[in-house]
């Protein structure tokens, strides 16, 4: 078999072309879905693990709970759990993609109505 290259593929029939992009978006999905997966289960491993961390401290400290010690762990943590989220959800986590598009055409929407 041949290394795939650019003349590989454009040799294929139309038919083989689709299915092979069909197939490479399917994985590429998959991918995704596992990276996402994984992202969930580090957030309820990173909820479940402090407030047990937390529980603990407070159930040992009289009442004294509120200094940095307490939450030093949730803290860079949630630091490590942020650039997990930016890593699979990518750098549009926030607004999305097309965010400030959508947001000028809303303005651009209701400045009009204001002026008919």
């Amino acid at each position: 078999m041949r290394p795939y290259n650019k003349q590989s593929f454009d040799d294929l029939d139309e038919t083989a072309q689709r299915r092979f992009l069909r197939e490479e978006a399917y994985l590429r999905a998959q991918k995704h879905v596992k990276k996402i997966s994984g992202f969930y289960r580090h957030l309820i491993a990173y909820v479940i693990i402090n407030l047990f961390l937390i529980g603990i401290i407070a159930f040992n400290s009289n009442g004294n709970i509120w200094h940095f010690g307490t939450f030093s762990t949730a803290f860079f943590w949630g630091i490590g759990l942020a650039f997990h989220a930016m890593g699979v959800f990518g750098p549009n986590i926030m607004f999305g993609k097309n965010w400030e598009d959508r947001k000028i055409k809303d303005y651009m929407d209701k400045d009009k109505t204001r002026w008919e």
